[in-house]
C-alpha cells in the first residue's frame, strides 16, 4: 500500500463518521463511496438499483424517512445522477476490478450507522477533533465507517498489485437491521464468487491482533409486534377499554421468561416501544420492537415461535388483537477452515500484527451469512475476518471510537489475503 493510501485513510473515515445515514438511507455515504472509487478506477460500478434486487430488500423505511434523508443528502450537494440512481432506499454499490485470469475473489462490507446520539463529553476524540456525527440521533457506533474506508483502500491496493483474477468489492447498506444483505446476494452478482472475505473491526479484539475466522454469527429476526385494543377514559371508564399498553407490557415481561433451549445458544429483546396517546386515555394501539437469535436457524425459529406465543397469550389475556411480523432476517453460517488459514498465514507476515486468532466464536450476529452461505452452496469458501481494533467502550454506545491505527492493517490484510489468494488458487 502507497504513502498516499495510507495517509488518506482517517481522513476518508472520519468523512464517513461524520455524516451516518440509517439503513436504506445511505444516500451520502453510497456518493462518497462512488467518488472515490472512481478516482481509484475499476471496470464496472454498480449502484444502487444496479447493485441489488429491490424486491428483496427488508426492514425498508416509509417514504417520507426516504425522501427526508434524500432531501440531506441533495442539501449536501450530493450529484443527482447517485441520488436518482438511489432514490426510494435503493442504496449501496458493487465495485468490480478484472485483472487477468484466475479467481474471483469478493470483499463485502457494511454502510449504515447506527440509531445513537455521539457523546459531545470532552475525552471522546470524534468530539474533541471535530468530526463528530452531525446527524443527531445517528453515529458510526459499529466501525462501520472503518469498513468502507478499509474496502476502498483495499480496491486501490489490489488495482496496483500482483493480483491476477476479478475483485468484487460488495458496499452493502442496511447491515444493522439485516435488511441488505439478501437482495445484495439475490442480485446475482454474488454467484461467480469462488472466495468471500467479509470484515468487522473491533468486537472486543484489541490492535494488532487478528481473527482469521468468526464462527457460529447467531440466526437472528428482527420483529414488530402491535397491539390494538379501545381506548377509554382512564379515570372515568377504564373498564370500558381493551388496554393495548397492558397487553404490550405482559408480553415484554413474559419474553424475557422464554426458556434457553438445551441444544445451544438463544436470545431474546425488546429493544423499543411505542403508542398511546396521554396518560388519561387507556392505549389503543401500541407497537414493539423486538429481535430473537439462535445459534442456529433452528434455534432461532424456536425462540421466534415462542415470542410470537408469547404475544398472542398477552393480547388473549387484556381482550386486545396482536399482530407480530418478521421485517428483517439473518441465517447463521461458519468460516470456512480452509480460507481461515490462508487469511490467518497472510497475518503472521504482516509488521502491524502480533497476535493471530485462527478462529473464535462470533456471538453476535450479522447478514454478511447471506453471502457466506449462497458462496458456500455454490463450492466457494467464505470467511468472516475480525481486525482488532482499540475501543474505549463496547459497541453500540454514545463513546464508541475505533483506533485509526487498525484501518492499515485491515487494508495490508485484506490486500493481501486476496493476492495470497490469487497465487495459490485453488486453495489446498
Amino acid at each position: 500500500m502507497s504513502h498516499d493510501v495510507r495517509a488518506r485513510l482517517p481522513m476518508i473515515r472520519r468523512a464517513f463518521h461524520r455524516h451516518p445515514e440509517p439503513g436504506w438511507c445511505e444516500f451520502r455515504t453510497t456518493a462518497r463511496v462512488v467518488e472515490e472509487v472512481e478516482r481509484i478506477g475499476v471496470d464496472a460500478l454498480l449502484v444502487g438499483r444496479d447493485a441489488l434486487a429491490a424486491d428483496h430488500r427488508m426492514a425498508v423505511p416509509d417514504a417520507e424517512t426516504l425522501d427526508e434523508w434524500l432531501e440531506r443528502a441533495h442539501e449536501a450537494g450530493v450529484h443527482a445522477d447517485v441520488l436518482e440512481r438511489t432514490r426510494d432506499g435503493n442504496t449501496g454499490a458493487v465495485a468490480v476490478l478484472k485483472c487477468g485470469s484466475g479467481p474471483t475473489v469478493g470483499l463485502r462490507v457494511d454502510l449504515d450507522a447506527v440509531s445513537i446520539t455521539e457523546s459531545e463529553e470532552p475525552g471522546h476524540r470524534p468530539a474533541d477533533e471535530g468530526f463528530r456525527s452531525e446527524h443527531d440521533g445517528y453515529m458510526h457506533a459499529c466501525g462501520h465507517d472503518a469498513h468502507a474506508t478499509v474496502a476502498l483502500g483495499v480496491l486501490e491496493a489490489v488495482k496496483h498489485g500482483d493480483f491476477s483474477g476479478t475483485f468484487k468489492v460488495f458496499f452493502q447498506p442496511a447491515e444493522e437491521v439485516s435488511g441488505g444483505g439478501k437482495p445484495m446476494v439475490e442480485s446475482g452478482l454474488v454467484d461467480d464468487l469462488d472466495y468471500l472475505l467479509a470484515l468487522h473491526v473491533g468486537l472486543d479484539a484489541p490492535t494488532g491482533t487478528v481473527v482469521a475466522g468468526a464462527d457460529t454469527p447467531l440466526a437472528m429476526a428482527h420483529i414488530t409486534a402491535t397491539f390494538e385494543g379501545a381506548s377509554a377514559h382512564a379515570g372515568t371508564s377504564p373498564q370500558g377499554g381493551a388496554n393495548a399498553m397492558q397487553a404490550m407490557a405482559t408480553a415484554v415481561q413474559n419474553a424475557y421468561g422464554i426458556p434457553r433451549h438445551a441444544d445451544g445458544m438463544t436470545r431474546v429483546n425488546v429493544g423499543r416501544v411505542e403508542g398511546g396517546t396521554a396518560s388519561n386515555v387507556v392505549a389503543e394501539e401500541v407497537t414493539l420492537l423486538a429481535e430473537v437469535r439462535g445459534e442456529t436457524v433452528g434455534l432461532m425459529e424456536y425462540a421466534r415461535t415462542a415470542f410470537e406465543r408469547v404475544c398472542y397469550e398477552a393480547a388473549e389475556m387484556h381482550d386486545c388483537d396482536v399482530t407480530p411480523r418478521v421485517v428483517a432476517e439473518s441465517p447463521s453460517v461458519d468460516s470456512d477452515p480452509a480460507l481461515r488459514e490462508l487469511v490467518a498465514e497472510t497475518a503472521r507476515r504482516l509488521p502491524g500484527v502480533d497476535r493471530v486468532v485462527p478462529e473464535r466464536r462470533f456471538g453476535a450476529s450479522e447478514d454478511a451469512t447471506y453471502f457466506m452461505q449462497r458462496v458456500a452452496a455454490a463450492g466457494g469458501l467464505a470467511t468472516y475476518v475480525i481486525v482488532g481494533t482499540d475501543h474505549p467502550t463496547s459497541h453500540h454506545t454514545p463513546t464508541f471510537d475505533i483506533d485509526e491505527r487498525s484501518l492499515p492493517v485491515a487494508v495490508d490484510l485484506l490486500a493481501g489475503t486476496v493476492t495470497d489468494i490469487s497465487a495459490r488458487h485453488p486453495v489446498a
